[in-house]
């Protein structure tokens, strides 16, 4: 098992849990419980968070759900001590919870950057933050932080707030990467493409908008959320250990043109 003994946060692990379209955290606790991970589900979705974790034990793996709004520091600390109290370490924190925004730049009110700034760029730092100390004590670990294509290269139809957070996620990654390097805490970023997510489920109805995106991905279709938990995985294990702040791009081919 590729994650053997290794004990994992993930924030915004339960969203899709009850639709039938679950989110990329959702898949990505799937996948580290299979692979022998004892899961660490934080969400603001209470019930799919606690629906989540059952049905990880039901199938034999180790899982809890703990509240987490990722831009409140007292909850990621709560989900820290959670995480050493049940199962006695933490040795990976996903930075996935996240959210989109509309609207071009003379549209978008202070307060709607404010919104997606917090919960896209600060709760990265707070988790970051929270996780350092027991990561030191376990003697290292890894940090993998969900920023987006949009993270590299802007574009004319996303909202300027969502591409400015997830561009401030990449660069918060080298830096916690070179600054954490010497404790052996690791920091990666992922940058997903379009994905058939909840996050993109309104999105997905509107043909013309898809027709656009699948226009510019040169795989010619969404993602899916396993492709990306693939990648996440691969930073979570210790396969990836001579890798910190590198960028893993997960996009079909967006960013090559």
């Amino acid at each position: 098992m590729r994650l053997e003994r290794k004990v994992a946060i993930i924030s915004g692990g339960a969203r899709g849990v009850r639709s039938g379209v679950p989110g990329m955290g959702a898949v990505e606790a799937r996948m580290f419980a299979q692979e022998g991970a004892k899961v660490v589900i934080g969400d603001i979705l209470e019930d799919e968070g606690q629906d989540l974790a059952q049905q990880i034990r039901d199938a034999g793996g180790e899982a809890i759900f703990v509240l987490l709004d990722v831009t409140v520091e007292e909850q990621w600390e709560t989900a820290v001590a959670a995480a050493v109290e049940n199962f006695g370490t933490v040795n990976v924190l996903v930075n996935n919870a996240g959210v989109s925004g509309r609207g071009r730049v003379e549209e978008v009110s202070a307060e709607e950057w404010d919104r997606v700034m917090d919960i896209n760029a600060k709760g990265v730092f707070l988790g970051t933050r929270a996780v350092i100390p027991a990561m030191r004590q376990a003697g290292g670990g890894s940090i993998i932080n969900i920023s987006s294509q949009l993270g590299l290269v802007g574009t004319d139809n996303s909202s300027p707030q969502y591409q400015a957070s997830k561009g401030a996620v990449r660069l918060l990654t080298k830096a916690t990467a070179i600054q954490c390097a010497r404790d052996g805490i690791r920091c990666n970023s992922v940058h997903p493409g379009p994905i058939a997510t909840p996050m993109t489920e309104e999105g997905r109805g509107d043909e013309e908008r898809v027709r656009l995106l699948v226009s510019r991905t040169p795989l010619g279709r969404y993602g899916r959320p396993e492709e990306v938990a693939y990648g996440v995985l691969f930073l979570a294990s210790d396969e990836s250990s001579f890798m910190t702040g590198s960028e893993l791009v997960i996009d079909g081919g967006w960013t090559a043109q």
